[in-house]
Parts: structure tokens; sequence; C-alpha cells
């Protein structure tokens, strides 16, 4: 028997050392080396099972113009929202990992995507669950495939073996936490295991061109669990994200080969399974009996796609010496930015004033060009003066209180004319780009913050 050895892995890059290190020297993260078994490796003979090539066929290098290009047909999964994160469809031997939150969705997600795929053999492995209670999730959802096997499998070696006899078309993995390989002398979960289980199915993928869904687990602080080269080795990232207290989720692409990164679909989670969204505009702007103050549209984009997004501020006299900044949904550190412009240059005093700053529907978003809407709210707030309610903004404000233009404005203007607002707030350098604006909607173009105050707010500010 192979004689075991003890060594120590980064958790957060997977770097490998004999001792226990405080710090790691590849990516300097502290305290993040944990002790793990390893067994010698295997010898290249042993890569002949499960159908892999043994290797002894070197690869030759060739010139690029020799390299045929392959004109693959994604596949198609029957649900508009995934299909659009994923830039058009599953590529054909591609591996994908979705990560996210306990109980957010991950498993029933990739369940519905499996069980809509009615012409599609599928196998469905599952290390967490038996085949009763996938079947019981698969009943609440309404949806019945003979396409789709199940297997309740921790071994990666038995999995493969089972893919070689079922020959599916598309594979779905929860999670690869739970997996491990006979190759590994450590518990599943490990760094080791989670390595060497992802560059298999990496393998099994490329090989059989069938592509390849991973369920992800995440840590306290949201990333994926495992090594940091587990993202490195998939082609597609996804991260399932949502609040517990709201019924929407959003899927966001973090990394993708075969499209656009930082593109979004958003779901609405039911009892019979998650819903797709396409208008995401229509259930993040609210609709009130009559105008309030502190509130704010803006019009924002998410990888290809524009929506519309309700802004709320809440500006109010501190009760405490220091006052209080909260964010959620945006960067703390741009709210007080633009707290800094605001009382620099508009001369709005906030030095006693605790501000809070929120996202309808529990969205993050990193777009710059939702400054201008954030500082309307702050402002409406402050002066508790309402906005119209047929009233949106798109721009970016800089440190010297300018307007600049945000990022594909013509396509926040198309969005707030389809729903119909009757005005939008805008850079005026976009003048150029807003030459064949869409009729119907008014376009006031501003330069500074304080023309913002005195073309909205008027003499109020």
């Amino acid at each position: 028997m192979a004689k075991l050895k003890k060594s120590y892995f980064c958790t957060s890059c997977g770097n490998e050392s004999p001792k226990w290190l405080g710090r790691c020297p590849a990516c300097g993260e502290w305290n993040t080396y944990t002790e793990e078994l390893v067994a010698p490796k295997s010898s290249r003979n042993d890569r002949t099972a499960f159908g892999y090539s043994t290797g002894l066929e070197r690869n030759r290098p060739i010139p690029v113009k020799q390299v045929e290009r392959s004109n693959f047909e994604r596949i198609d999964l029957l649900n508009n929202e995934v299909n659009r994160v994923l830039g058009g469809g599953l590529v054909p031997g591609s591996l994908v990992l979705l990560g996210g939150e306990p109980g957010i969705g991950k498993s029933t997600l990739a369940l519905q995507i499996a069980v809509r795929m009615a012409d599609t053999p599928i196998l469905y492995v599952s290390g967490e669950e038996s085949p009763e209670q996938i079947k019981m999730r698969a009943d609440r959802l309404g949806i019945q495939n003979e396409q789709c096997l199940l297997l309740s499998e921790t071994s990666l070696e038995n999995i493969l073996m089972q893919l070689t006899e079922t020959a599916p078309r598309l594979v779905v993995i929860d999670s690869i936490q739970t997996l491990y390989s006979e190759r590994v002398e450590s518990s599943p979960g490990s760094i080791s295991q989670v390595r060497e289980c992802a560059a298999m199915l990496l393998k099994y993928a490329k090989e059989s061109r069938v592509p390849v869904l991973i369920i992800g687990h995440i840590t306290k602080e949201g990333s994926i669990a495992g090594p940091k080269i587990l993202e490195h080795i998939v082609d597609v990232v996804f991260q399932f994200e949502g609040d517990s207290n709201t019924a929407y989720r959003i899927l966001r692409s973090i990394k993708n080969r075969f499209g656009a990164t930082n593109e979004i679909g958003v779901f609405e989670m039911r009892n019979e399974g998650l819903r797709e969204v396409d208008n995401p505009s229509e259930i993040l702007v609210s609709h009130y009996d009559e105008p309030l103050s502190g509130i704010a549209i803006g019009a924002t984009i998410e990888g290809v796609r524009p929506f519309l997004l309700e802004t709320q501020a809440l500006v109010s006299t501190s009760a405490y010496g220091t006052p209080q900044r909260s964010a959620t949904g945006v960067d703390y550190k741009r709210l007080n930015m633009l707290l800094a412009v605001l009382e620099k240059r508009l001369g709005f005093k906030l030095g006693t004033k605790d501000v809070f700053l929120n996202l309808a529907g529990g969205f993050k978003v990193a777009d710059t060009g939702l400054d201008l809407a954030i500082m309307a709210a702050i402002i409406s707030s402050g002066l508790d003066v309402a906005l119209d309610a047929d009233i949106c903004f798109a721009g970016e404000v800089g440190l010297s209180g300018e307007v600049r233009p945000a990022a594909r404005t013509e396509q926040r203007v198309s969005e707030a004319a389809r729903l119909g607002f009757k005005t939008i707030v805008v850079s005026g350098y976009a003048r150029k780009a807003l030459s064949h604006a869409p009729k119907g909607i008014e376009i006031i173009y501003v330069n500074r913050v304080d023309e913002l105050a005195r073309r909205v707010f008027g003499n109020r500010s």
C-alpha cells in the first residue's frame, strides 16, 4: 500500500507547503493553511481507466491558421433567463459552476433545467439527497421527464463509470464538495479532493463534449468554497443571489468564456419552483398612490440588459454624536463620495444627518450610472420633496461635481420610454449619442450637480 504523507494546503489559492505557514507566499492570505493526507501520484498508465486517453499520443503544435473553427450549436435549456446569462445556450463540452447561499434555490434551478429537457438524456448526480428526496422536489415542480436519470453517489470513479454506460447529453453534479476520488487520501470537500474531482470532470467534459453543471457551496464570506483554482478550471461561474426575505433571485455571471460577463437573469421563487421574470423593471419599480420623498428611479444596465431600479434614501437628524451612514445594494464608499460631492459642490449640509440608502428588490448593483438617481433621492429626502412619478435618472457623478454620461445611455433612455416614463435626466455630454432618441420622452441634460438641483427641484434646493 502506498505510504501516506501529510501536507498543508492554502484554502484560498490551493498552494501546497510541507509545513504550516501563517501567511501564504502565493496569495498573501493569513491563517489559510489546513493539513491533509496526500498519497503519491499515480502513474500515467492509470489514466487509461474510465475512458481517459493514455497520453501516449503526443500533441504537436500547429499554426493558428490551420486550426479549424468548430461551428458548435448551443444547447437550448428551455429557460430564457439561463440561456441569456450563458450567452445564448449551453456550449457542448463546457464546465459550468453554480454557487450560492444554502437554501437559495441552486438545486431547484438545476433540477428544473433537467426535468424540462424532455428529449435530452440527462444524468442528475446528487451526493446530498436520495432519489426519493429529488423525486419529491420534481413532483413539486410539476414536471416529469423519463429521460432524466437520478443517481445518488459520491464516488467519482463510480460516477464516471455510469457516465460511460448511460452516455447522457447533460450532467448535473450536486455538489462538488460531496464528491471524493479514491486517488486522493483526504476527506470529501478538502482542497485536494475538490481540485482532483474538478480536473477529472473537466477532462470528461472536453473529451466527450458533454456539458457538466456543477453546484458548489460558498463560504461565510460569500465566495465559492474550495481553492480558487476551481473557478479557474471551469468555463462558466454563476452566482445565485437573493435575499431570503424576498421572493426574487438573481443569477449573475461572474466568468464566462463563451459570452458576456456580469449578465444577470431574474427569477421569482414560488411553491412550484422558479419562475422566469422577463421584465424586471416592472417588479423593481413600485407604484404608490401618491409620490413619496426620498424615492428616485434610476436606469441601470447589468451585462447587456437595461432595467429601471427604485432607489430609496432617508435623511434624518442624527440622534447621536456621530451620524450614521448605511448602504444596501450599493458600495458604501461610493455613497460617502457622493455625500461629499453634495456637501462640497452643492452646499447641501449633511455633516449632522443620518443617511440610509437602499435599492428595492434586494439588488446589488455596481453601476456608476446610478449616481444621479442616488443624489436625487438624497436631495428629495433631505428637502422632504417628492419627485414626479414619471421621471428617472441616468448619469455618473465625478468628484468635481460634473455629470458624466452613463455607459450605453441610449439603451437606458429606450427602456425608460418603453415603460412609460415621461422624463429622464442624463448628462449633457450625451447629446450626440441621443441624437435619435425615442419619441414620447423628454430628455433633460445636466452638466453639473447644481444644474440637477435647479432643473429638478427648482428653488426648493
